[in-house]
């Protein structure tokens, strides 16, 4: 009997020990796990990281009006201001901004504002979950399975920018909603970036010393522009471009067209002309597309000399779009109008 007792406790501890070693082996196995979980549920897009030379605009008309403008930008920017770029449309207000944000020779990250940006579309959001799983077979026979499902977050382009000491580019401006950019002036003021839905340490990010701003944005009497608060705008300088001078437009024509000299003077005159004529915009990309459309529909003669028929044509189809829906009484009015004009 006593042998038989004996036989008993022993694979009775047998068991334990197995046993026992078992939940420790669980226990490791679940912090493993946690810590990769940890590690790979950390995730960043950096994709919005471009290199200098990628965004840097091409072509681009470097006269003197345009170097004293960016360069008026780069030294609000050395002296760690974020600039606000504001003026009509087609004015080069972006080929600006990506010219200087080039020049810094810094990463940069684009950003396009519109009704849909918000403080996550800025900042980053739990993307979903991630599932881990590891499978114990220590105990022949038993597997046990362990889970751990973390929620993933995504770094968007605000906090790529503000950890990478990238330079922010932020586009259109004023088409988002005021409220989405109140996480801004802890950025700007205190150097510090929340991020709303992180716990912990990791709710922050200090902002890196090389992270800058550009910003452009219409005048505010162009449809769909909000009003920013005042909190935020008092920390940004306000640099106004508007159309550069006939030389200047001239250039940035001829950057985009292949056109003889006396030509693009021509349309470049023209839509000077119109621009003063016409109760709408008619910016410098307006003056790009009509020397395209007219390098086509009335060939390239090289004697700057366009038939005026073909010319009020081209116009008329470039600027029509701005009064799109009106009717056609209002485009024959506005043709009739170009027609006198040119």
């Amino acid at each position: 009997m006593a042998d038989d007792s004996s036989s008993r406790e022993r694979k009775v501890r047998g068991r334990k020990i197995r046993r026992d070693r078992a939940e420790k082996e669980g226990r490791r196995a679940k912090k493993e796990l946690a810590r990769k979980a940890a590690t790979v549920g950390e995730r960043t897009d950096d994709s919005s990281l471009s290199d200098p030379e990628a965004i840097a605009p091409e072509p681009f008309a470097e006269t003197n009006a345009v170097v004293t403008l960016r360069d008026r930008i780069m030294n609000w920017l050395d002296a760690d201001q974020p600039v606000h770029l504001i003026g009509p449309t087609g004015c080069g207000k972006t080929a600006l901004a990506l010219s200087a944000a080039a020049e810094r020779g810094r990463p940069v990250v684009w950003l396009n504002g519109d009704e849909a940006i918000d403080t996550a579309a800025l900042v980053g959001a739990h993307a979903g979950g991630e599932r881990y799983e590891e499978h114990d077979r220590f105990v022949s026979g038993v597997d046990k399975k362990t889970q751990i499902v973390r929620q993933r977050w995504v770094d968007n382009p605000l906090s790529v920018a503000v950890r990478e000491g990238a330079t922010l580019v932020y586009n259109e401006f004023s088409r988002s909603d005021p409220a989405a950019h109140n996480v801004l002036l802890s950025v700007l003021e205190e150097g510090v970036l929340e991020r709303p839905g992180k716990r912990g340490e990791d709710r922050t990010i200090d902002v890196h010393p090389e992270f800058r701003v550009i910003l452009t944005s219409n005048d505010v009497e162009y449809a769909g522009v909000h009003e920013q608060q005042d909190a935020l705008l008092d920390r940004f300088v306000g640099v106004h471009v508007d159309f550069y001078d006939e030389e200047t437009e001239r250039e940035i024509v001829a950057a985009h067209v292949d056109l003889s000299d006396e030509e693009i003077a021509t349309i470049v005159a023209k839509t000077r002309a119109l621009r003063e004529e016409l109760d709408m915009v008619v910016g410098t990309r307006a003056a790009i597309t009509a020397a395209k459309g007219a390098a086509v529909f009335d060939g390239d003669s090289g004697t700057g000399e366009f038939d005026d028929d073909v010319l009020a044509d081209v116009f008329t189809d470039v600027l029509a779009p701005k009064i799109a829906g009106e009717g056609p009484e209002d485009v024959a009015e506005l043709r009739s109008t170009i027609a006198e004009t040119i």
